[in-house]
């Protein structure tokens, strides 16, 4: 793999992608300190800092603290993955937009088309209440100074078009390096809003282990969990059950088809980060009606909310699962996958084609699914315990740690499968010899047995 990347600088292609990639990527990162308009970004980071452990934490790491400058990109990519998550949702249930999926390209664009006015019109309401809560904050944190100069309607309108633009730039921005970079850059720019905090939080823990609050050994077993927490990630991430499948031989004239065997593969966690996105953007909602609603009982479920609670966990664990199996039903339909096999001639050994081979498989998702539900709680519940039990002055895991280590691998496959396709040395061995055909001389291996 190493020889690999080292050729990474002899593919034109692949350097320019990767060069883009990395561009855009910096333009979102001076993006994210462009404050917006009428906030005082001093008061609004002090309020960010003392709120570390509750969801304004957790939406200041996925927009990679651009919610603690206040910046024009403080929503983040978050709108255009609701939007996006909500219109998959709509095609099950919708029709019309069923028949739109089933368009082939056309119908992609369509789709993509609409999650745009959708992450828009989410965009705009996300932002009418950011600027209320803002203004809020002037009562809230009195003691820090006025967040807001000019609260009024001015300033909500002046919010929501800014915030609405820095989305739908962001948007624009992960658009392009789907199509020019190199990986899927909605992902990627989730990934550089989380990986830029880790080293200011990984200096905030050494430094608290420097003035005693974490002993030596404490560090040592967070450095040990770290690594185990990774380790589980990828080897989660990448876990498979096979179910074998075998064709049955068809002749068709004077050729024979068919007559291999080949495998159905069933992810651990079909749903992949999409639960916990879910059960955060649930559990949130109730904080930001307290903010909003200062009455006793609204008080009291706030706190009942709040991340490190035992009835937080619970419920959290709850959604998680719950969401695990209702993603996994939504984007994987067994009788249809059964259909596709008996159309093709192919079947489960030992399983009649049909009705038999959806229920099988349908058997064996529902129980891996559990594991992949039960994995993704532990994953999510650990900062929480880190937080409360070992003093870490981060929330380390989570979403979070489970969008890198999950984009990394993506990334890298992606680069990857530049290198093999131009057939260069590092991922696929060293070069055959050369042999001399028609069209002059020309490398063995998957170039010339491809054409």
């Amino acid at each position: 793999m190493a020889s690999g990347f080292q050729n990474i600088g002899k593919i034109p292609e692949l350097r320019r992608r990767i060069l883009f990639t990395l561009s855009l990527l910096a333009v979102y990162r001076i993006g994210a300190f462009v404050t917006t308009p009428g906030v005082n970004r001093a008061i609004m980071s002090k309020i960010v800092n003392q709120a570390s452990g509750t969801f304004l934490g957790l939406f200041n790491m996925f927009s990679g603290g651009a919610l603690e400058q206040m910046s024009i990109f403080a929503l983040g990519i978050m709108p255009y993955i609701s939007a996006s998550i909500i219109l998959q949702l709509l095609t099950v249930v919708v029709p019309k937009l069923e028949q739109v999926q089933k368009e082939g390209e056309m119908g992609r664009r369509r789709l993509n088309q609409y999650t745009r006015y959708g992450c828009v019109v989410l965009s705009l309401v996300q932002s009418f209440f950011i600027a209320r809560w803002l203004e809020s904050n002037n009562r809230a944190y009195a003691q820090f100074g006025q967040v807001v100069t000019n609260p009024g309607w001015s300033f909500r309108l002046l919010t929501m078009v800014s915030l609405t633009t820095g989305t739908a730039f962001i948007m624009w921005l992960g658009e392009q390096i789907t199509e020019r970079g190199i990986g899927n850059g909605i992902s990627l720019v989730i990934f550089a809003g989380i990986v830029t905090g880790i080293p200011d939080a990984a200096v905030r823990m050494f430094s608290k282990a420097k003035m005693g609050d974490i002993s030596a050994f404490d560090l040592a077993i967070i450095g040990i969990v770290i690594v185990t927490v990774v380790g589980a990630i990828i080897f989660f991430e990448r876990g498979q059950r096979r179910i074998p499948v075998q064709y049955a031989k068809r002749i068709v004239g004077q050729k024979v088809y068919g007559g291999q065997s080949t495998h159905l593969p069933l992810k651990v966690n079909t749903a992949g980060v999409i639960p916990p996105i879910f059960a955060s953007s649930i559990l949130m909602f109730p904080q930001q009606m307290a903010s909003f609603i200062q009455t006793p009982w609204m008080q009291r479920v706030s706190e009942a909310l709040h991340p490190g609670d035992w009835r937080y966990n619970t419920i959290y664990i709850s959604l998680i699962v719950f969401f695990c199996y209702f993603y996994t039903a939504v984007t994987f339909n067994p009788v249809d996958v059964a259909d596709n096999m008996k159309k093709y001639g192919g079947f489960i050994p030992g399983i009649r084609p049909g009705k038999a081979t959806a229920a099988y498989i349908d058997k064996v998702l529902t129980r891996i699914t559990f594991g992949g539900a039960i994995y993704i709680s532990a994953i999510c519940v650990l900062p929480t315990l880190l937080h409360e039990k070992m003093n870490v002055p981060f929330y380390f895991g989570g979403t979070g740690l489970m969008i890198v280590v999950g984009v990394a691998l993506d990334t890298v496959q992606q680069i990857e499968s530049h290198l093999i396709t131009r057939n260069y040395e590092g991922f696929t061995g060293p070069k055959g010899p050369r042999i001399r055909g028609r069209g002059g001389n020309r490398p063995s291996g998957i170039g010339a047995a491809s054409s």
